[in-house]
């Protein structure tokens, strides 16, 4: 995150790190897929470590090119999967609506992934999408996820990467956020180097 020059200017390219985590199976790989390619990817290997892809867009005027992360759910990946949090400047929670477990998962997930990124506040750019609603078996109910969401402070989705619903706003909520952590960071990088710029001192005269 640290800035390229002393001026933000809105016609240079930012580059935004977004990761995507969650469960084993939740779709992961698809939402991305259909962000990026707009096709449903129906292929289920499972991702290895992690895999990336590139998305350019404008939010508020300003180009962004989000370099977006899909990694493993398995849990003995847990640990490769997390030295991937590094640098990131989002973060996108997945689970399945008609899985439960994936969903009570997404605590430790949450924890596991805010204790990786120091220096951190808790408000870190981050958003939740419950995917597979187009499935009919169910298993949590719009009303519990929004709650955890609620409780956490984080935009909560509810998403289809196959029907193609809300996965775009989805991944433009998190870039907006990003965008404007990222702009804050910088203005306050801006403040603290011309705090730190040394006061002219008189030149002292010889004799």
């Amino acid at each position: 995150l640290a800035p390229q020059g002393l001026s933000m200017d809105a016609s240079k390219k930012v580059d935004l790190k977004i990761i995507i985590i969650g469960a084993l199976g939740v779709g992961k790989t698809s939402l991305l897929h259909q962000y990026v390619h707009k096709t449903f990817y129906e292929d289920y290997r499972t991702t290895l470590g992690a895999s990336i892809l590139t998305k350019v867009l404008a939010v508020d005027s300003t180009p962004l090119k989000l370099q977006i992360w899909d990694t493993g759910g398995q849990e003995r990946f847990r640990s490769m999967v997390s030295t991937f949090y590094k640098g990131s400047d989002g973060c996108m929670l997945a689970f399945d609506v008609t899985d439960r477990e994936s969903f009570e998962a997404l605590d430790n997930w949450r924890n596991d992934f805010l204790e990786k990124v120091i220096p951190r506040e808790q408000d870190f750019p981050m958003v939740v999408l419950g995917n597979k609603i187009d499935l009919s078996d169910r298993q949590v109910p719009k009303e519990t996820a929004s709650a955890w969401c609620k409780e956490k402070d984080i935009p909560y989705f509810e998403v289809s990467a196959k029907n193609n619903i809300n996965v775009a706003e989805a991944f433009e909520t998190l870039a907006k956020q990003a965008l404007s952590t990222y702009k804050g960071i910088f203005e306050s990088y801006l403040t603290d180097s011309i705090k730190l710029t040394p006061n002219d001192k008189p030149k002292q005269s010889c004799c």
